[in-house]
């Protein structure tokens, strides 16, 4: 269901849904240009993309489908790695920095919901609930090594350079591809083990 349909049906559900996946993609999408910034790359900064602020991040086309369809995207954060000096470990640190920042989140707000005794119920425990799992599941898709998601640039940062130029080649139909395959299922089961992965990492913390 989009959120469209959710906004007039259910409201509530809605603003649970909608402003935590808003801020998990903010701060994905910022992690990435911060970690850049700091090894060099001030692209992003000179482009107003370090900021919390929504309207800097959002992609009309993308807010539009995540509204009719469910699925959307944000601008991806301007990145030239011709200022980082290091290509491969600037690859790899700031392509892994968005799905990094979302595993953070996750488990700073089943942190919260553990140390606070509230009602399943209630709406804080939602917002947080909500807030964990969107993060969860975007780290999850992020790490899928199909261009143009996070996961493939990881990849290119240790791959020979014939598997770099092979990713970088498939990249321009990257995004059909994924598409496709979420269509078909097909990448169902490697995002719900991912999912489990990220989750039973964040659950060990937690018991630390």
């Amino acid at each position: 269901m989009g959120l469209l349909n959710l906004l007039f049906s259910d409201p509530f559900s809605f603003i649970v849904i909608a402003i935590p996946l808003m801020y998990a993609i903010i701060f994905h999408e910022l992690a990435h240009g911060w970690v850049a910034y700091q090894m060099g790359d001030p692209t992003a900064k000179n482009q107003g993309r370090l900021s919390l602020n929504p309207l800097r991040h959002l992609d009309p086309m993308g807010t539009l489908m995540l509204f009719i369809v469910g699925f959307g995207w944000a601008k991806p954060v301007p990145v030239n790695f011709g200022y980082i000096r290091d290509y491969r470990k600037g690859m790899v640190l700031v392509s892994s920095a968005g799905i990094i920042a979302n595993i953070i989140m996750a488990f700073l707000a089943l942190l919260i919901y553990s140390m606070l005794s509230m009602p399943q119920t209630s709406k804080l425990a939602l917002l947080l609930v909500s807030f964990a799992r969107i993060n969860i599941i975007l780290a999850a898709f992020n790490l899928i090594p199909i261009p143009p998601l996070d996961g493939s640039k990881i990849l290119m940062g240790f791959a020979p350079a014939n598997v770099q130029t092979f990713l970088m080649r498939l990249e321009r139909f990257g995004f059909l591809i994924v598409i496709g395959l979420l269509f078909l299922g097909a990448l169902d089961p490697v995002i719900d083990f991912l999912q489990w992965a990220i989750l039973s990492m964040i659950s060990l913390l937690l018991m630390i």
